[in-house]
């Protein structure tokens, strides 16, 4: 089957949002919500979702899924208030419990942070498969940018998170806790053995030098031949050479200290304190 895709691009995290449609009903899921935040005043703004939320109300739809493609570590997850307002159930890949274990010590959390996945309805292992209406999704663990990367295969549409960039701009960094350039190798072998005309959405995209507009759609074939980073047929070796190097020089992501509290809580902000107030934590040198 082939999955009505629809995709909303913020700017300001370079995330695309997807809501994607059994074509044969009314049904559809949400994958990768952004909500909008502002580091500066520590103040959070609903303006992506809810031009999402408008979106699904303006066509009838009804949201089932809300999926996560792995913790973020750019934007934050606007899915529990998503849900909130249109329901569905929030799934995300098991490995959650491994990232949950090991940011509840860089944010020293407590006893009190659950490293189960509890905040989450779903957590997704390789080879499940779950349905919007009439539609199939099967689930790909394709972890090397963090250790709970999911692929959600969808009809004919591969959502890919942030393992593959469109092809002229390559791959996602692997210099994360738990990331890995030779298992992320692996994992992009694991979704390039798809079949070549499926369609592959990416999670982020920045515009490679001498690009003009933003894209977020491209195939299997497409990144077999052209992929930067992977394609045509790239070894192992240098693709680890090339990524290792290339990730020692980037900056952290500008929201990686708010984003990895909330999204390893599905979204929700830390307890209140006694003050009524939720507080985020900067570990001083401690990513």
């Amino acid at each position: 089957m082939q999955p009505e895709v629809y995709g909303f691009f913020d700017e300001a995290t370079f995330t695309i949002t997807y809501v994607v449609r059994d074509p044969s009903s009314s049904k559809c899921a949400i994958v990768d919500s952004v909500l909008d935040f502002d580091y500066a005043s520590g103040r959070t703004d609903t303006r992506s979702a809810d031009a999402v939320i408008n979106f699904v109300r303006e066509k009838g739809f009804e949201v089932e899924w809300l999926l996560e493609s792995h913790v973020h570590a750019d934007h934050l997850s606007a899915a529990p208030y998503i849900q909130q307002q249109l329901g569905g159930k929030i799934g995300i890949g098991e490995n959650i419990r491994v990232v949950q274990d090991t940011f509840g010590k860089v944010f020293n959390e407590g006893t009190e942070f659950q490293r189960d996945g509890s905040q989450f309805d779903q957590l997704f292992k390789e080879g499940d498969s779950f349905h919007i209406g009439q539609m199939r999704g099967d689930v790909l663990h394709t972890p090397g940018h963090t250790p709970a990367c999911l692929t959600y295969v969808i009809g004919d549409a591969a959502f890919v998170g942030d393992t593959l960039f469109m092809p002229d701009f390559g791959t996602a960094r692997c210099d994360f806790p738990g990331g890995s350039a030779e298992t992320l190798y692996a994992s992009i072998q694991k979704i390039l053995a798809l079949p070549d005309e499926t369609r592959i959405f990416v999670g982020h995209d920045y515009k490679a030098p001498g690009r003009d507009e933003y894209a977020w759609e491209t195939s299997v074939a497409e990144q077999k031949a052209f992929n930067i980073h992977v394609g045509a047929g790239k070894p192992a070796e240098d693709f680890v050479s090339m990524r290792t190097q290339r990730d020692s020089t980037l900056a952290m992501p500008r929201l990686i200290i708010p984003s990895l509290q909330v999204n390893m809580r599905a979204g929700q902000m830390p307890p209140p304190e006694d003050n009524g107030v939720s507080y985020l934590k900067v570990p001083v040198n401690g990513i």
